[in-house]
């Protein structure tokens, strides 16, 4: 029985790294290139909850800015009115060069909910937005990302 045991969790091991392969979907926003720029040592290493902090804080900075209290993101010509839903926590990515990533969903008083790619950077605690873009409208996405060569460009969505 232990031998069986051992067997097949041998042969799970075996498998595993293949089927983790296999089963991963098309990168929905950009992913840190194979590439990755070497910083000398004395560059912090930014976490993902550094990015996620940055991101909270420009959204919330901006709004504080606006008298009503809502981020204002420009879509075709129209000026958007939004509240934070959430930050995408797992979709924060350091896309190295001291650059980063951060996806969020906010929602505008029509009801609809945005889908906001930011590009941020910096160090903690001192981040800049560089880029802010509307990826999707209630789950359907204007554009997707595709790598070419170790970096991620924008591609009409299908």
């Amino acid at each position: 029985m232990i031998l069986r045991l051992i067997i097949a969790a041998a042969i799970f091991l075996l498998i595993m790294p293949a089927a983790v392969i296999f089963s991963q979907e098309h990168p929905e926003h950009p992913k840190q290139g194979a590439e990755h720029p070497k910083q000398g040592a004395e560059a912090k290493k930014v976490s993902t909850a550094d990015i996620s902090a940055g991101i909270k804080s420009n959204i919330d900075a901006k709004s504080k800015k606006n008298p009503d209290g809502k981020f204002h993101v420009n879509h075709e010509g129209q000026d958007l009115a939004l509240n934070l839903i959430k930050v995408h926590d797992d979709r924060l990515q350091d896309l190295g060069g001291g650059n980063y990533f951060a996806c969020v969903d906010m929602k505008a008083a029509d009801g609809k909910t945005y889908d906001i790619d930011f590009f941020l950077t910096g160090q903690p605690s001192k981040m800049k937005v560089t880029e802010t873009s509307v990826h999707k409208i209630d789950g359907k996405p204007l554009y997707n990302w595709k790598e070419e060569n170790g970096t991620w460009h924008k591609v009409p969505a299908s």
